[in-house]
């Protein structure tokens, strides 16, 4: 068995009470949707008065401190033994990252975002002007770059330290060994996976109603099929039954394989985009949106509100930020376990930059395209957004050229982004409610797979998009607590873990330094010695070579002597 494997494949108490409780809330949903829309959007305005500044600041600490990892000392460690090297190539890497679920988000706003900012800006910006149209591009992208992947980096980086590093299983609760020791064993520890299983299964939800609603837009716009909730319940009940397909498959196959095809699928819509819509617009934008969201994101990022309502930062921002928090277990357990092997600095850069690049011409090519033609040609995109928000791609597509096909693509790529979104979550929730098992029981992902959908579906029939958006919301207040805590625990093993290395090094060098000296000193006696051992053998030689010449020379006189006596 791999020290990595967990493979004790039994679930416990978190999976039942877990499973219990999202069964009650779908449950709730069919029998009084009523209800359950009232209920949510009453907490939905207590959370965004009373926590919009917590979320806020929350997400700026969480990039603070990702950034911080990278560029000190610790960002030489390795998520793993120190013998341990990367099992992905970096494309498939990045395309699993992706394809995981964020990709859905991509697809689903890339266009709408923009252009909802354009006709709805922030305060103190006039709607539909060239200002209100850099604005909408650089809070797209402000939404989707640094924050969303300091939020998941941060999350996959203490779950893959203690996967790899500390030989603990894929949970939650593992990462606070520092803060809480044995307790992580106890209802303690319980307790925090089931909040973290209760936000990942609200957050993928979330996802699944925007696919869905997605879906089933693109379906409507380029056939008959009409775009009506009975519509997204059978494309979520399909999808549902083709992801299992896939978890059949394992992750080496089946979501791998199907996450180098999202990427390339999404990189030809991409460069389709680029090439055959304002591409001398798109460049200059890319530039001015890069710049304005450099210079911009410290005051975007501690802005409030307190002199006015907070409307717009809860309805795009917190929504936002609650919905990448809630997200936060799943693509967090996701991402390190297709991480083992890297250096954190080598990991932040990955995941933190290389996505936000990629934000930064996704949002700035669709969105940028779409406000391009509502105010140069007249297309009247952004009225489409304001009645059906997910007609924005197909609608933007289509006044291109070859839009047709693109449109009938990106449908393609928002159903295997959606089959990787399911295989992906239920793969996950199967870990963390298997007691960290990195090979789940299929039955178990199953169950999981078809709760998601069904709450999913009752979030859909209650409140649809505004429904998605407040189950966020308020399922992702407690993670975020639970995140602050594990930043100091993360931080507590990686001080720890340094120093030892620090001390191993220190004694590896010391002991290298006495070799060394060692050599120095024996060499130095060998030659003393040597020199002394010479000096006296050529003494001894001397009177050797001195004696036997004496006894010459005696004996040649003597012999002289005898001669002349004769």
């Amino acid at each position: 068995m791999s020290q990595y494997s967990y493979d004790t494949k039994k679930t416990g108490s978190v999976f039942v009470i877990s499973a219990i409780l999202v069964s009650l809330f779908v449950l709730w949903g069919v029998v009084s949707p009523a209800s359950l829309a009232e209920t949510a959007n009453h907490l939905l305005a207590s959370t965004i008065e009373n926590f919009g500044w917590f979320y806020m600041i929350v997400t700026a600490f969480f990039i603070a401190f990702v950034l911080f990892l990278a560029i000190s000392p610790f960002g030489k460690l390795r998520l793993g033994k120190n013998e341990d090297r990367p099992e992905y190539s970096y494309y498939t890497w990045v395309g699993m990252l992706f394809s995981a679920g964020i990709g859905v988000g991509f697809v689903f706003w890339g266009v709408a975002e923009p252009v909802l900012y354009y006709m709805d800006p922030p305060k103190g910006i006039a709607p539909e002007t060239a200002e209100a149209a850099r604005v909408g591009l650089r809070y797209a992208v402000y939404h989707w770059a640094l924050h969303p992947w300091a939020i998941f980096a941060l999350v996959a980086l203490a779950l893959a330290y203690v996967q790899f590093r500390k030989d603990q299983p894929a949970l939650i609760s593992s990462a606070f060994h520092p803060l809480i020791g044995k307790k992580v064993d106890s209802w303690f520890g319980k307790g925090i996976d089931i909040l973290a299983v209760l936000a990942t299964s609200t957050g993928v939800a979330t996802t699944f109603g925007l696919s869905a609603i997605q879906i089933t837009g693109g379906l409507s716009y380029l056939t008959p099929i009409p775009n009506t909730i009975i519509t997204q319940m059978i494309v979520i009940l399909i999808v549902t039954v083709l992801f299992i397909f896939s978890a059949a498959s394992g992750l080496d196959r089946g979501i791998k394989i199907l996450s180098v095809t999202n990427l390339t699928i999404a990189g030809i819509l991409l460069l389709f985009m680029i090439i055959f819509g304002p591409t001398l617009f798109i460049a200059e934008s890319v530039v001015t949106t890069l710049g304005g969201y450099i210079a911009n994101i410290i005051p975007m990022s501690l802005t409030m509100t307190p002199f006015s309502d907070s409307v717009w930062l809860g309805a795009y921002t917190i929504f936002f930020w609650a919905w990448h928090i809630s997200w936060a277990p799943f693509m967090g357990l996701f991402i390190a376990r297709i991480s083992r092997g890297r250096t954190i600095r080598e990991f932040v850069f990955g995941v933190l930059f290389v996505p936000s690049i990629v934000a930064i011409i996704w949002f700035t090519a669709f969105g940028g395209t779409a406000i391009h033609l509502d105010r140069t040609a007249g297309h009247q995109i952004a009225e489409v957004v304001s009645s059906q928000v997910e007609l924005a791609l197909f609608t933007t597509l289509s006044h291109l050229p070859l839009g047709g096909i693109m449109s009938i693509l990106a449908v393609l790529l928002i159903l295997i982004f959606f089959i990787t979104s399911a295989d992906s979550a239920s793969y996950v929730l199967g870990a963390m409610t298997s007691k960290g098992s990195l090979n789940p029981k299929m039955w178990v992902k199953v169950i999981w797979g078809f709760l998601i959908a069904g709450t999913a579906s009752v979030l859909l029939v209650s409140g649809g998009l505004r429904g998605l958006q407040t189950a966020s919301i308020i399922a992702a207040l407690p993670f975020a607590v639970i995140m602050i805590f594990m930043t100091v625990s993360l931080y507590l093993m990686l001080k720890d873990d340094y120093k030892m290395i620090r001390r191993s090094k220190k004694q590896e060098q010391m002991e290298q330094l006495k070799e060394e000296l060692r050599e120095e000193i024996y060499e130095e006696i060998k030659e003393e010695v040597f020199t002394e051992i010479k000096e006296e053998v050529v003494n001894e030689i001397k009177d050797e070579i001195v004696s036997g010449v004496i006894e010459d020379v005696m004996e040649e006189n003597t012999e002289n002597l005898s001669e002349r006596k004769k």
